[in-house]
């Protein structure tokens, strides 16, 4: 199931480099199922992995130009002051048993994959719609409803905090819907704001977790998946991204149904 594992490691950063997102989307489940890792430790791990890989691919995509900074700061910063309160604060306080219903128990890394597999759920309703919005010319200029900006960074951050999910998929659309990015630029830059506050989410759970962390997995995973968003952005030449999306939007929609199942 490990070597399955590293395998699947690869479509991580693949995803990411093709479409901006979804790295998590397989992240978690990769680490749950293949690897054995319990549901609040993988949120931790894909924070780090997703996070590592989005910076290797946000850095890449800056320097082809597809890279917004004044976008990537405005979104950034409400996300990461998000995310690492609730990794540091809010994740913590959830009781390890949530409830008991005649001799099943609702655990604590139950309602997070629950929670993950609805998170999975939204999202493959926005990839596979098609949207005209996502269709702006390449060449518009940007124009930033600032306000809106910032909420979705703050939303986008409690949920990458209780989830470890970069956020791709809801990143994408804002920046696109809000601040008029064209879809390249709206890739790039959403890279780059996942990485920011996956990264910094990740600090909260080394103040947590400390010794507990396998370094030796978690950089040999990252490390894949690093290979991983390479290919995805050599192949984003000439897959046509549209249609990627929403066939990964499908596949996403089969896995949430799969861990809903798996759970319960």
């Amino acid at each position: 199931m490990e070597i399955i594992g590293y395998i699947a490691s690869i479509f991580i950063g693949i995803s990411l480099g093709l479409i901006g997102g979804g790295g998590s989307i397989l992240t978690v489940p990769v680490l749950v199922y293949l690897f054995g890792i319990g549901a609040e430790m993988s949120t931790a791990y894909s924070l780090f992995i997703v996070g590592s890989t989005a910076l290797i691919g946000g850095i890449r995509n800056a320097s082809l130009g597809n890279v917004n900074y004044k976008t990537a700061v405005v979104f950034t910063i409400p996300a990461f002051i998000a995310v690492y309160v609730t990794r540091a604060y809010l994740v913590p306080a959830i009781p390890i048993e949530i409830m008991t219903i005649g001799t099943y128990v609702f655990t604590k890394d139950i309602a997070i994959m629950v929670f993950f597999a609805l998170v999975m759920l939204a999202a493959s309703v926005s990839m596979i719609r098609n949207k005209q919005k996502e269709e702006e010319d390449e060449n518009a200029l940007p124009k930033f409803n600032v306000p809106a900006i910032i909420l979705e960074g703050a939303i986008v951050g409690v949920l990458t905090g209780i989830v470890g999910a970069g956020g791709g998929f809801l990143i994408i659309p804002a920046l696109v819907l809000f601040a008029k990015l064209p879809m390249k630029k709206a890739v790039g830059t959403s890279l780059l704001i996942i990485a920011a506050k996956s990264l910094i989410g990740f600090v909260g759970d080394v103040q947590r977790y400390g010794d507990q962390l396998d370094w030796t997995l978690l950089l040999t995973i990252t490390a894949i998946a690093v290979f991983g968003i390479f290919i995805g952005i050599y192949l984003n030449r000439f897959i046509d991204g549209k249609k990627l999306k929403k066939g990964f939007g499908w596949f996403v929609l089969l896995m949430a149904v799969y861990i809903i199942g798996k759970q319960f």
